[in-house]
C-alpha cells in the first residue's frame, strides 16, 4: 500500500499523545454528539482473500458477537456517543437459512451476492449472516444493543420507509400484523391504503444488464435465470413505473404507497397552517383519530417494535421521497415513546430542509449538498473556502439540525483516488466539520485509519467500501488486529492518523463552547489581508464560560505566516483586556501564540504548516 506522508509537525504533535483518552473532567453539557456509522456485516470480518463476488465461506463475514466489550471500549474512546450499526434489518441476500426456514433471493433482482441493506426483506428480524446461530440472531443482536448502552453508548438502526425488497417476506410479523401487500387491490394502480403501487395487466421483467454486468459475475446460479414471479408488476424503489425498469434503476425494490396518488396529489389531511411552528405532542396529538393510510401505521408499528427492544434511534434513508406529513406522523409517535429518541434523515433537496425538520419533526438531516461537497473540492485541491462562509450563513437557523460527515457508506473514501489520495487531506476539514456548529459529527469505520476502500468486491466500483458483497476492509482489519481491536497492526502513521480524529472528537465533546455561539473570521480576514488566502478558514465560538479560536490551513503544500484579525463584532462581544498575552491550543495542548489588544481592535500571529490546525483558547 502507498504510504501517505504528513508534515513533520503534525506527526510530532500526534505522536506525542499515542493514548488519546476522553478528558478526566466532567463533561459540560450538553454535549456535542458524534456518531459512529459502521456496516455491521464488515466490521468483525478478519478474512482477507478478497475475491471478486466471493461466497462468505471464501472471504467472511462480520458478526454482532465481533462488537465486543474491548472493541466497544475501543470505539467509545475514540469520541464517539451513538452507534449507526448500519445493515441490521433482514434484508435480501444470496444463500438459503434452513435453519430458519429462509430461501435464499433470486440474484436477478438483488445487487451483490450479500445484498443491499436497503431492500429489506423483513423488518421484525435482522439479517441472519449476522449472527453466530442464526436461529438466535434477533437475541444476538438485543446483546449486543445491552453491550453498546453499558459502554455508555446508543444505538442506531436504518429504517428505509421508501421501499423494501422485491422479495418481502414478513416471516416474523407479531401477532396482528398484515404483511406489506398482503389486502392490497391489485387490480388497480392505486388505492389509498395499498401499499404499493401496481402496473395491472402487466408482469414484472428483470433489467437489460449494462456494461457486461452478469448476476454473481457470472457463476452458475439455477435463480439466475432472468426471470422474477411479480404478477402484476410494481413500481420500482426509486418511483420507475415501467414494468421492466431500467439496469440504474433501484429495481432490487418496489415503491411503498403514502396516500400520494399517481398525480402527485395527497389522499390524507394535511398538516394545518402553523404546523412548523408547533412541537411533536402537537403533532401526536394533531394525528389522534384521523384515518391514515394503511403503509404510515405499518412503519409506526415497525418503529415501535424496535424501539422497544431498547434501539435509540433511526437513520431513514431517502427522507425526501416520502411525504413530510407521514414523518409528522411517524416521528412524533416516536418521540411519544421515547423522547430523546435521535432521529437522522437522508435529504438531498436544501430547499426541503426546513419543512422536514420543522413539519415532519426530524433532529438531524445531512449536511451533504452544501457543506459536505464544499468540503470534497477544498480537499481535492480546487475548491476555495470562500464558499464556506455563504453556505454556514445560509444554514445558521438550522445550524444544530445539519449533521457533519466526511465519509459515509454512499461516499467515495477520502483515501481513494477517485477522492483526496491522502487521508491527511481531510484534517483541516475534520476540525472544521466537528467545531463550526452544535450539530453533530458522523465518521465511518475505517475513515480514522485512512481505508481506500480499493477492492473490487463484485457489484459496483472501488473507492466506496461495498455494502453489496462480502469483503474484508484492510485498514481496519490491521486496527483490529486479529479481535485485539489495538492498532496492532497499523504503521505508526496510521496510528497517527487515528489519533488525530480522536483528539478532535473528544475534544468536541468536551468543548462547553461548541454548544455556544459562532461567528465566522474568514471574510474580514480575507478583506483585511492578502497573506491570509482562500486556503485558510477561521471562525469564533464561545460561550459563558469558553472562548476559542479555530484556524485551518487547507493548503498541502505553503505555510500561513501572518496575523488574524478579530472582527469588530467579535472585540466588541468578547470585551477584551488590553496588551499582549500568550494564548494556548487546545486539542493537543502543543501550539501557543500571541494575542495582542489595543483600541484599535485584536490579532493573533498565525504561523501554521501545510493541512494544520489549531484551536486557541482566549482568556
Amino acid at each position: 500500500m502507498k504510504k501517505f506522508l504528513i508534515p513533520a509537525m503534525i506527526t510530532a504533535a500526534i505522536l506525542s499523545c499515542q493514548s488519546p483518552k476522553p478528558q478526566e473532567s466532567e463533561p459540560m453539557k450538553p454535549q456535542k454528539i458524534v456518531v459512529y456509522q459502521v456496516f455491521t456485516r464488515l466490521f468483525g470480518n478478519t478474512n482477507t482473500t478478497n475475491k471478486p463476488w466471493g461466497t462468505k465461506e471464501e472471504n467472511g463475514v462480520g458478526k454482532f458477537n465481533d462488537f465486543t466489550d474491548t472493541a466497544l471500549d475501543e470505539i467509545k474512546k475514540l469520541g464517539i456517543s451513538h452507534i449507526w450499526y448500519t445493515g441490521v434489518p433482514h434484508h435480501g441476500v444470496i444463500g438459503d437459512f434452513p435453519e430458519i426456514g429462509v430461501s435464499s433471493d433470486d440474484p436477478d433482482v438483488i445487487k451483490g451476492r450479500a445484498g443491499s441493506p436497503y431492500a429489506v426483506r423483513d423488518y421484525y428480524q435482522v439479517n441472519p449472516d449476522l449472527a453466530v446461530d442464526v436461529t438466535k440472531r434477533m437475541e444476538e443482536f438485543e446483546a449486543l444493543i445491552e453491550r453498546t448502552h453499558k459502554h455508555g453508548m446508543k444505538v442506531i438502526i436504518d429504517i428505509v420507509p421508501n421501499h423494501v425488497s422485491r422479495h418481502y417476506e414478513g416471516k416474523n410479523n407479531p401477532a396482528g400484523v398484515r404483511d406489506f401487500g398482503a389486502d392490497d387491490d391489485t387490480s388497480v394502480e392505486y388505492t389509498r391504503d395499498n401499499n404499493f403501487y401496481y402496473i395491472p395487466g402487466e408482469a414484472f421483467q428483470v433489467p437489460e444488464p449494462k456494461n457486461g454486468y452478469q448476476p454473481l459475475g457470472g457463476e452458475e446460479n439455477p435463480l439466475a435465470d432472468r426471470k422474477f414471479d411479480e404478477n402484476p408488476a410494481k413500481w420500482t424503489g426509486n418511483g420507475s413505473r415501467k414494468a421492466q425498469p431500467d439496469f440504474y434503476d433501484w429495481y432490487e425494490t418496489v415503491k411503498i404507497n403514502y396516500g400520494v396518488r399517481p398525480d402527485g396529489t395527497k389522499d390524507f389531511d394535511e398538516l394545518p397552517v402553523g404546523a412548523d411552528s408547533l412541537d411533536w405532542k402537537a403533532h401526536y396529538d394533531f394525528w389522534q383519530g384521523k384515518e391514515v393510510p394503511d403503509s404510515w401505521k405499518k412503519f409506526k408499528d415497525i418503529t415501535q417494535f424496535w424501539l422497544a427492544k431498547k434501539v435509540d434511534g433511526f437513520r431513514f434513508d431517502m427522507a425526501e421521497m416520502v411525504p413530510v406529513e407521514f414523518w409528522s406522523y411517524l416521528n412524533s409517535h416516536i418521540k411519544k415513546t421515547n423522547s430523546e429518541a435521535f432521529l437522522l434523515a437522508e435529504v438531498y433537496n436544501p430547499s426541503l430542509y426546513r419543512d422536514y425538520i420543522h413539519k415532519g419533526k426530524m433532529d438531524y438531516l445531512y449536511d451533504k449538498v452544501e457543506l459536505y461537497d464544499t468540503l470534497k473540492h477544498i480537499m481535492q485541491g480546487y475548491g476555495s473556502t470562500d464558499n464556506l462562509a455563504p453556505i454556514l450563513e445560509g444554514l445558521k437557523d438550522i445550524e444544530h439540525h445539519m449533521l457533519h460527515f466526511l465519509e459515509n457508506h454512499d461516499e467515495q473514501r477520502i483515501a481513494s483516488p477517485e477522492f483526496a489520495g491522502n487521508p491527511w487531506k481531510a484534517m483541516p476539514a475534520m476540525v472544521v466539520s466537528a467545531t463550526v456548529s452544535t450539530s453533530p459529527t458522523m465518521i465511518y469505520f475505517g475513515q480514522e485509519v485512512g481505508e481506500p476502500g480499493a477492492e473490487n468486491a463484485g457489484f459496483g466500483q472501488p473507492s466506496r467500501t461495498s455494502i453489496f458483497d462480502y469483503i474484508g476492509v484492510p485498514q481496519h482489519q490491521k486496527w483490529m488486529n486479529g479481535g485485539k481491536f489495538d492498532g496492532g497492526q497499523l504503521s505508526e502513521n496510521e496510528k497517527a492518523l487515528r489519533n488525530y480524529y480522536s483528539e478532535v472528537l473528544n475534544f468536541t465533546r468536551n468543548s462547553s463552547a461548541l454548544m455556544g455561539e459562532y461567528l465566522e473570521l474568514h471574510s474580514f480576514n480575507r478583506q483585511q489581508n492578502p497573506a491570509y488566502t482562500d486556503k485558510a478558514f477561521a471562525f469564533a465560538r464561545w460561550d459563558e464560560s469558553q472562548k476559542l479560536i479555530v484556524v485551518t490551513n487547507f493548503d498541502e503544500f505553503q505555510s500561513v505566516k501572518t496575523t488574524l484579525k478579530l472582527s469588530p463584532e467579535l472585540f466588541k462581544e468578547w470585551n477584551l483586556e488590553k496588551g499582549e498575552r500568550e494564548i494556548k491550543e487546545l486539542m493537543f495542548g502543543k501550539k501557543k501564540t500571541l494575542l495582542r489588544v489595543t483600541d484599535a481592535g485584536a490579532e493573533i500571529d498565525l504561523d501554521f504548516g501545510p493541512w494544520e490546525s489549531a484551536v486557541f483558547e482566549v482568556k
